[in-house]
C-alpha cells in the first residue's frame, strides 16, 4: 500500500507550482481575458477553457491510473518557458508571453506528473493554442489572401448571375455601388471560430482520430466557401437594392446564417466519412494507457 507521504509531497509540489505560475503569468491571463472582449476573431477565446477542463476531468480515470514519474525535463521546458516569457515582456510581444504560459504548462505536468500524464492531456493542452490570438504578421499573411479569394468568388459568381461587374482587388465594382471586401469580411472570424468548433465536433462525434482530424480541416475549405457564398450573395442583393444591403443588420445578420450554414456543412461531411469508414474500421484516438502491474 502506497504511503501517504508521497501523495502530500505531490499535492504540495501541485500547489507551490500552481500558485507560482498564477504569480508569474496572472498579469498576461487577464490581457488574455481582455483582448478576447475586445478581439472578435478571437471572442471564443471565452469557452476553450471551459471545454479544456471538461476534458481534463473527462480523462480522471487514466490518470488517476497512472504513477507520478516525474521528469527533469520539465524543469528545463519550465525555466526555458520563463526566459520567453521574460523577452515577451521587454520586447512587448504578447504572443511570446502567452506561449510561454503555454509551455509553463506542459513543462509543469512533465516536471511534476511525468510523460504518461502528458501523453493523457495532450489533447486538451493541445486545444489551449486556440485561444491564443496569432501575432499581426502572421494574421495580416493570412488574412491578405481569403480577401482575394472572397472577392474573387464573389465577383465570379456575381457575374455569373448575370450583373455586370469589375473586380479589382478586393473591391467589387457593380454599377449601382462599389463593395470592399474588408478584413472584417474576410472569412478570418468564421474560419478561426468554425476551426475550433469543428475540433470539438468531431472529438464528441466519433471516437476515430483520423475522422476527428478530417473533420478539422475540412472546416478551412467550408469556411472559406461559406464565406464566398455570403460575398457573391451581399453582391448580388447589393445590385438590386444598393449598398443598404451590404451594412446594418442585414449583413450583420447573413453572417450567421451562413455560419450555421457552414456548421451544417461539416455535419455533412462527418455523415460522410461515416458513411466510407464505418465505425470500428480505425483506432480510437484515447485509450486509458496500458500499465503494468508494477507501474501502479
Amino acid at each position: 500500500m502506497a504511503s501517504p507521504a508521497p501523495k502530500t509531497g505531490l499535492w504540495l509540489a501541485v500547489g507551490l507550482l500552481a500558485g507560482s505560475f498564477v504569480v508569474l503569468y496572472g498579469p498576461v491571463m487577464v490581457k488574455l481575458f481582455h483582448d478576447w472582449g475586445i478581439n472578435e476573431n478571437y471572442s471564443h477565446g471565452y469557452l476553450i477553457p471551459p471545454i479544456v477542463a471538461y476534458l481534463i476531468w473527462q480523462r480522471r480515470d487514466a490518470l488517476l491510473a497512472v504513477r507520478p514519474s516525474p521528469s527533469l525535463l520539465g524543469l528545463v521546458l519550465v525555466v526555458l518557458s520563463t526566459v520567453v516569457l521574460l523577452a515577451g515582456l521587454l520586447g512587448a510581444e504578447l504572443f511570446l508571453t502567452r506561449m510561454a504560459m503555454l509551455g509553463t504548462v506542459v513543462g509543469g505536468v512533465l516536471w511534476v506528473l511525468g510523460w504518461r500524464h502528458l501523453r493523457v492531456l495532450a489533447f486538451p493542452l493541445a486545444m489551449l493554442l486556440l485561444m491564443i490570438p496569432l501575432p499581426a504578421i502572421v494574421f495580416n499573411q493570412i488574412v491578405f489572401p481569403l480577401q482575394l479569394i472572397a472577392s474573387r468568388f464573389g465577383g465570379t459568381a456575381v457575374a455569373a448571375a448575370g450583373i455586370p461587374v469589375l473586380r479589382e482587388g478586393n473591391v467589387i465594382i457593380l454599377a449601382n455601388t462599389t463593395l470592399e471586401v474588408a478584413e472584417a469580411c474576410s472569412g478570418i472570424r468564421s474560419l478561426v471560430s468554425l476551426l475550433t468548433l469543428a475540433i470539438v465536433y468531431g472529438y464528441f462525434s466519433d471516437p476515430r482520430t483520423s475522422v476527428r482530424v478530417a473533420i478539422a480541416l475540412s472546416s478551412v475549405p467550408v469556411a472559406i466557401l461559406a464565406n464566398g457564398l455570403r460575398v457573391a450573395g451581399t453582391g448580388i442583393a447589393a445590385h438590386f437594392y444598393g449598398a443598404k444591403a451590404a451594412q446594418g443588420f442585414l449583413h450583420e445578420f447573413s453572417g450567421w446564417v451562413v455560419f450555421i450554414a457552414a456548421f451544417a456543412m461539416l455535419f455533412v461531411v462527418l455523415r460522410v466519412l461515416q458513411r466510407i469508414a464505418p465505425d470500428g474500421a480505425d483506432t480510437p484516438a484515447l485509450r486509458v494507457p496500458q500499465l503494468n502491474p508494477e507501474s501502479r
